[in-house]
């Protein structure tokens, strides 16, 4: 059964969910270190991520075992997990879900066995072909005469994730490394991968780039991960982004790198907005200093001389907030006090607690904001309903007024290469403009960042960015209109096994004990 944490979860506040990313990856090739705890350390710090499900594969060149479970990175892994999971190499992933259930058979890091062995595979992006790939694998079989393999029998493949594993393992004449040549050119959409064998560590980036992925060195070894702070966090150097199109391979005859496509960069803007962390860097810049400098920016775009008090809505507003402050010369302060332990839960609130409201998210600070013409920064309006929330709150506090500033352009269109948006009818811009939003969420005034200068705060040329969800040109081809209002596979039913893992080398088929 899944198992609460006490923690207060977005149902909390019906519609108000922000973006979400779908996945963070993690992946140690590390002989002689405790990679097991590596990989957790390094999935927590990408937690942010994804909150649905993390896992983590671990080999010690003989086989791979896999733990994997729903809930936060803090609630499926204990002491006695991390001890069970021995090994050189290992990979870890954190999961939301935007292809695909929300169930156990969709978490992350995937199993399969292959004709030599096994792999295990994690994904951080969203494929837009996932249909194509469907029929492909369908097919596959049915074209080669083969059974399926042991261990693969009786799958329902149900993500993009699943589909890109099958693949991979189903070619027994080719190494892994080779199968990943021929399968990756026929995946569409955004996938940043980190996936191994009982004896390699593999990463590949499509050749966009939408997703970010880092290559970092420990002393005794090779890290790659979503974000260079996680590399940080396990105390490996950062060494360079893996390449859009590329693939790398580690194992004991070092490191190599091919090429499965050329590159042809659209890395994912909202990055810098929202998705990660601030002592990430992307593209040789830090995050914070971008957000920092949108926020001067914004300050010479919108200014407001009335205002005594620049504030944040924590913790992404911040360095925006900081940046906009020091640009006007107008005082920053702390006026919203953030609840850290909100998170998710598989306890439902009652009507009760949800008439609390953002109260339970953010509290304001009466005696900072009193009397107060207040320029409040947050990174973007998705919705609207937690803006709405937050000036009446602001109001009821005390300040005499509420100008809203936000540190992206008007998000009008959906995300189909990782980010859970909402659906574009949900997308408060897409049906306002920004007078009329002012007037939905009752600011005094409400200004967003130009498109331009969000992109000038990067430092990267617009053309190397994806910027679709602010202006709808989707760099990456997109399936079908039908397709697109639903998920693309079909849901399964869920099942509590938490454990997989292959054979001995030389032993019989791959098992799957359940863990009480």
């Amino acid at each position: 059964m899944p198992r609460g944490d006490g923690r207060l979860s977005h149902d909390l506040l019906p519609g108000e969910k922000g973006p979400q990313d779908a996945c963070g990856v993690f992946g140690v090739w590390a002989p002689g270190e405790e990679v097991a705890k590596l990989t957790y350390f390094g999935i927590y710090a990408l937690q942010h991520r994804g909150q649905e499900s993390a896992g983590i594969a671990v080999s010690d060149g003989r086989q791979i075992l896999v733990y994997k479970d729903m809930g936060l990175v803090s609630q499926v892994f204990d002491e006695s997990h991390l001890t069970a999971l021995r090994g050189h190499l290992a990979i870890g992933h954190t999961r939301y879900s935007t292809t695909g259930a929300s169930v156990w058979e969709n978490a992350q890091p995937t199993f399969r066995a292959t004709a030599t062995g096994s792999l295990a595979l994690g994904h951080n992006g969203n494929l837009t072909n996932t249909r194509e790939l469907a029929k492909l694998v369908d097919e596959l079989h049915d074209e080669r005469g083969e059974l399926p393999l042991p261990g693969n029998s009786g799958l329902r493949s149900t993500s993009d994730t699943d589909l890109l594993s099958t693949l991979l393992a189903s070619h027994p004449d080719l190494s892994l490394e080779a199968a990943a040549r021929e399968v990756l050119p026929l995946a569409k959409g955004a996938f940043s991968l980190v996936w191994m064998d009982e004896t390699t560590l593999y990463a590949a980036r499509d050749p966009q780039g939408v997703r970010p992925l880092v290559l970092g060195r420990l002393e005794r070894g090779w890290v790659v991960a979503s974000e260079s702070a996680a590399l940080d966090i396990v105390g490996a150097s950062y060494v360079r982004e893996v390449e859009p199109g590329e693939i790398i391979s580690i194992d004991e005859h070092g490191l190599r790198v091919s090429r499965f496509a050329e590159a042809k960069p659209k890395g994912c803007l909202f990055e810098y907005v929202y998705l990660a962390r601030p002592d990430t860097s992307i593209s040789g810049r830090s995050v914070h200093a971008t957000r920092v400098e949108v926020g001067r920016r914004l300050a010479v775009e919108a200014p407001c001389p009335e205002a005594d008090l620049v504030i944040p809505v924590p913790e992404s507003g911040t360095p925006a907030a900081v940046g906009y402050s020091q640009a006007s010369g107008i005082p920053f302060g702390q006026g919203l006090v953030k609840n850290s332990y909100v998170g998710r839960t598989f306890i439902q609130p009652s009507q009760t607690i949800r008439q609390l409201g953002i109260r339970l998210k953010l509290n304001p600070l009466r005696d900072v904001i009193q009397g107060k013409n207040l320029v409040v920064v947050d990174d973007s309006i998705v919705r609207g309903n937690t803006q709405r929330a937050l000036v009446r709150m602001l109001r009821e506090a005390g300040a005499a007024s509420v100008h809203v500033r936000i540190s992206s352009p008007p998000v009008k269109w959906p995300c189909f290469y990782g980010i859970d948006f909402a659906t574009r009818a949900e997308l408060v811009a897409n049906g306002l403009d920004v007078e009329e939003i002012r007037r939905s969420i009752g600011a005094d005034s409400l200004s967003y960042i130009s498109l331009e200068s969000l992109v000038e705060a990067t430092t990267l040329p617009m053309d190397d960015l994806c910027r679709a969800c602010f202006d709808g040109v989707y760099p990456i081809d997109l399936p079908e209109p039908e397709i697109l209002s639903g998920q693309l596979i079909t849901e399964p039913n869920s099942r509590n096994t938490s454990w997989e893992c292959s054979p001995t080398r030389g032993a019989g088929p791959p098992i799957a004990a359940s863990l009480t």
